[in-house]
Order: structure tokens, then C-alpha cells, then sequence
């Protein structure tokens, strides 16, 4: 057994943000690497084999930039941090960190928080069309729809369009009550949480009303073609191959698109294929095309649904 002795740098106001309510984080660092941990004035002991010692020291030194950069750090960060230090990845994770994706309107700082969400991010950048396909809870939609607000911003687009196929109601919303709007608000309302984030409500309806902005379902963008736009479609397992050819073919000059979804969350007929699984299958190694695959380790809610995501993955999935 080793015997280390880890000392802290940051200022006692900061002292429990490391070690988390009643040193619940470093409980967690016990657990996570298997050691124990001993807090005596400005250090922290740490008592363990030789690769259990280190890892727990590198944790405890990436939380300390952590704090002394944001002045902040919790539970949520922890999860996301031991995940980066097991894939000798958590440089990686403060270079994200530090990368400001957008702000909202009130200012707050818009940030990668996991190394997927980083590559994702990038992966936007450099190509005009986009593929990120991953569980609940890994930030996808809503990524794209703060880049696509920030593109509006500085006037690199004209114009955002997002959209959903309205699966549960077959594509045909004839039979439900309410216009337009009415009628498709209940499978598009986190797009709207999105917005709302980066314009405010009041905004967000503004650009709405002199259609800077399009919400609507996926049947409505048949014969279009899209120029100087985002389009981003989101959910879009629940498209069939006809719908994503549809979809894929309104791409204009000057304009992007993002497709998200999620593979394990198909409502379609058994017998439909996902559109987006047939993407996947058939637009590998294409010139301006990306795919990202974010996982589990992404999630950025509470760790409750990654040991959820990760008991059902781990039993042959839904």
C-alpha cells in the first residue's frame, strides 16, 4: 500500500466546494478509486495501491484548477470528471471547459461540459451536415440549437428552422384540437426551452411571429429548399427513409444541418427502418459530413440516470 499526501491549493472559502456537503465528494473519490482519503488542515492524505493513489491524486488536482478558474464544483462535476480521468482524458475535459460556446441573453456562459459534447461542438463547425446520436441527457438538441441561435446572432444565417416528426400522432395531426401551433407544441416544447435560454421568451416569439424562426413538424418541410438556414431535426430515429431522404435533400446553399437522436428510443412500426440508422449505415466517408456518437459518459443530468442508462444498456438495451 502507498501513502500520499495531496496539498491544497485554494483558499479555505473554496475548501468545501472540493470536498463537497459533509465531504460527500470525497466519499465519492473513495469509491470511484478505491481508496482512503484523510483531510488534516491544508491536505488531504490518500492511502491506496500505487494506480488507485494516483488516480484519486489526479482528481483531486483537476478539481483544484477546476475551482480556482470557475469558482465552482459539485457532485454532477465529479461524475463527469472520474469518467475523464479513466480515459487519461481530463486535459481534454478543461480544454472544453474552457471553450465558450455562446452566452444567453443574460450573459451566463454556454460551455461544452463533457468531452463528447466538445467533439460534437467541433464536429458542427467544420462540416455542413451533422449527425449526433446518443442517449437522453447528453445535451445534443440542445447544443444545436444554442450554435444555431449564435450563427442568427452574427448574421451567418437568416434563418432557423427546427423540427420534429410528430410521431405519436402518426404525422397526422388533423384529429387533435387547436391550430397549427397548438397542435405540434407538446413534441417541440424542448426546442422552445432552448430559445428561450438564448432570446428570452419575449424574443424567442418575436422571431417566431416574422418566421426568423420555424418550429413545426417534419411532414411540413416537404418541398422546400433552404437557404442561408440552420435546419436542425431533432428525434430523428423516428423518421423513416423516406421522410429522412425528404429531409436531408432541403439542404440549401449556405446553410447547415444538425440530425439528432437516439437509436434506443424508436417508436416507429417494427417493420419501418429508423431513417436515421439508415443514414448512419450509408453516408460513412462523405466529404462534409460528420457523425458523433456521444455516450453515457456525456449525460450531464443527475447521476441517477447514467447508472439507469447503464443498467438497461448493460441488459440488451430497452
Amino acid at each position: 500500500m502507498r501513502t500520499e499526501r495531496v496539498t491544497l491549493d485554494i483558499d479555505n472559502k473554496d475548501y468545501s466546494l472540493l470536498t463537497g456537503v459533509e465531504e460527500e465528494n470525497l466519499k465519492r473519490i473513495e469509491k470511484a478509486c478505491d481508496v482512503e482519503l484523510y483531510v488534516k488542515d491544508t491536505s488531504i492524505a490518500i492511502k491506496g495501491t500505487d494506480d488507485a493513489v494516483e488516480k484519486a491524486v489526479r482528481i483531486i488536482n483537476t478539481i483544484q484548477r477546476i475551482i480556482i478558474k470557475y469558482s465552482k464544483f459539485n457532485k454532477y462535476d465529479l461524475e463527469l470528471l472520474v469518467d475523464a480521468v479513466n480515459r487519461n482524458a481530463e486535459d481534454k475535459l478543461l480544454e472544453a471547459l474552457d471553450t465558450i460556446i455562446a452566452r444567453t441573453y443574460t450573459g451566463k456562459p454556454i460551455r461544452a461540459m463533457t468531452l463528447g459534447q466538445k467533439v460534437f461542438i467541433d464536429k458542427v463547425k467544420a462540416n455542413d451536415l451533422t449527425f449526433a446520436v446518443g442517449p437522453a441527457g447528453t445535451g445534443k438538441t440542445y447544443l444545436a440549437v444554442v450554435y444555431a441561435v449564435e450563427l442568427l446572432k452574427k448574421g451567418q444565417i437568416k434563418k432557423i428552422i427546427l423540427t420534429r416528426p410528430a410521431v405519436e400522432a402518426g404525422e397526422n395531426l388533423g384529429f387533435l384540437p387547436g391550430d397549427l401551433k397548438e397542435k405540434v407544441d407538446p413534441y417541440l416544447r424542448p426546442l422552445y426551452d432552448a430559445l428561450d435560454d438564448m432570446l428570452s421568451s419575449e424574443k424567442t416569439l418575436r422571431y417566431i411571429e416574422n418566421n426568423t424562426i420555424e418550429i413545426a413538424p417534419l411532414a411540413y418541410m416537404r418541398g422546400r429548399t433552404l437557404d442561408d438556414a440552420m435546419i436542425i431535426l431533432d428525434e430523428a430515429q423516428n423518421t423513416t427513409k423516406a421522410q429522412m431522404i425528404m429531409f436531408l435533400t432541403r439542404l440549401g446553399r449556405n446553410s447547415k444541418m444538425i440530425v439528432t437522436g437516439d437509436l434506443t428510443q424508436v417508436d416507429l412500426h417494427p417493420k419501418q427502418e429508423s431513417g436515421l440508422k439508415t443514414s448512419i449505415d450509408r453516408l460513412q466517408d462523405i466529404d462534409n459530413i460528420a457523425f458523433v456518437k456521444l455516450t453515457n459518459s456525456d449525460v450531464v443530468r443527475h447521476p441517477l440516470v447514467i447508472e439507469i442508462l447503464k443498467r438497461f444498456e448493460n441488459n440488451g438495451g430497452m
